[in-house]
């Protein structure tokens, strides 16, 4: 039902004939009302006693929430982190500005310190934090190795974490169970938003 409401909005069959803005009705049964906390109530919704099914692959393979900006996003994963066993393992990356950039001499160096650097958020681009645990489902943001199905969207399960590498289990598409493991990998952002071009 939510699949179909959610096409049927890309497709212009809701809201009426507009100019670029409708107004929407949300359906009911998709409403989380009366809520002192509905992000928790969301996530009990899509994941119920998500610990009792943590080993199902099944369980995971069938469930994901989308949220529709970072901060929203951020928040959702700090709640499931939080009702995970087991210890955090943190990730910072290493930024800086592409060689290609150092020959600029319009740039300001005072955008090159890392405090500045780090602080950058982008679309479709990591944080500078990262945090993992073993069994957390995570999804891929980049293409890896499409062969293989490790492709933008594929949702894998972390195995282990290393200090420069993690195994993961493909939990959907067609290499479920397969294990990979991803190594550092260095990122150009492609958001045309950002003044300068970051290396993370």
């Amino acid at each position: 039902m939510f699949a179909k409401w959610l096409l049927d909005i890309g497709e212009g069959n809701v809201g009426g004939n507009n100019d670029g803005e409708a107004t929407i009705e949300i359906p009911e049964d998709l409403l989380i009302k009366d809520s002192s906390d509905p992000i928790s109530d969301l996530i009990e919704f899509v994941y119920p006693s998500v610990l009792d099914n943590f080993n199902d692959l099944n369980f995971f393979h069938e469930r994901e929430i989308l949220a529709p900006k970072n901060n929203v996003f951020q928040e959702i994963n700090e709640r499931m982190f939080s009702i995970f066993p087991g210890d955090e393992r943190e990730y910072l990356s290493s930024d800086c500005i592409c060689p290609t950039e150092m020959v600029n001499e319009n740039l300001d160096e005072s955008l090159c310190s890392p405090d500045i650097l780090n602080g950058i958020k982008a679309s479709c681009f990591p944080n500078h934090r990262l945090v993992l645990k073993v069994g957390v489902p995570v999804m891929l943001l980049r293409n890896v190795d499409q062969k293989s199905g490790l492709c933008n969207g594929t949702r894998l399960k972390v195995v282990s974490l290393g200090n420069r590498i993690i195994q993961v289990k493909i939990i959907s598409g067609s290499h479920i169970g397969d294990r990979h493991y991803i190594p550092i990998i260095t990122l150009v952002p492609t958001d045309k938003k950002l003044h300068i071009k970051l290396q993370r």
